[in-house]
């Protein structure tokens, strides 16, 4: 198993001959990755609690809490309630993840066949939805009624969607063929 600091030192000699690199500096690199998840329709204290529990397991990382930005009757939701929670990770701690992520989580997905090639957009970012956040290992199976989905936003310096597909292909995403 290979590890994301080994492939990102190789990343220039991978992709110079399709996007025509001449320095290292080039070459996308991974700025940070941001997990949210959403809470809005869970009225109960506990579990919202236990959301911020089980995502301080998975990153490492405290939870920053997200509150709406305007009411919305309908939903019964007023300005400034707490909606969801959001964790930035850089450096080692995003290094550690993407790791655990490629290797370990999505490997561990019910019927996984690859993750999609259109979730690029077009400046160089790449979201995943995660529907069970119980393929991480941190996370306890035994409470397996209280199961949360989460996003995952892979920031790259990637100028395009085609540049950030091929370089994360060369991290060892694992695409649909």
């Amino acid at each position: 198993m290979e590890l994301i600091q080994d492939k990102q030192k190789k990343a220039l000699e991978s992709l110079k001959g399709d996007f025509g690199y001449r320095n290292i500096m080039e070459t996308p690199k991974l700025v940070k990755v941001v997990i949210s998840v959403g809470t809005g329709s869970m009225k109960d204290k506990n579990k919202i609690a236990l959301v911020a529990d089980r995502l301080g397991k998975i990153t490492g990382q405290k939870p920053a809490v997200r509150a709406a930005k305007k009411s919305i009757a309908t939903f019964k939701v007023r300005a400034g309630d707490p909606v969801g929670y959001q964790i930035t990770l850089r450096g080692k701690r995003m290094q550690d993840f993407v790791n655990r992520l490629i290797h370990i989580a999505l490997p561990r997905t019910k019927d996984f066949k690859g993750i999609s090639l259109t979730a690029a957009d077009e400046v160089g970012n790449y979201t995943l939805g995660i529907k069970e956040h119980t393929v991480f290992p941190e996370t306890a199976d035994e409470d397996i009624k209280d199961v949360f989905g989460l996003a995952i936003t892979v920031v790259t310096t990637a100028k395009s969607s085609k540049e950030a597909i091929a370089y994360l292909t060369h991290l060892g995403f694992p695409f649909k063929k």
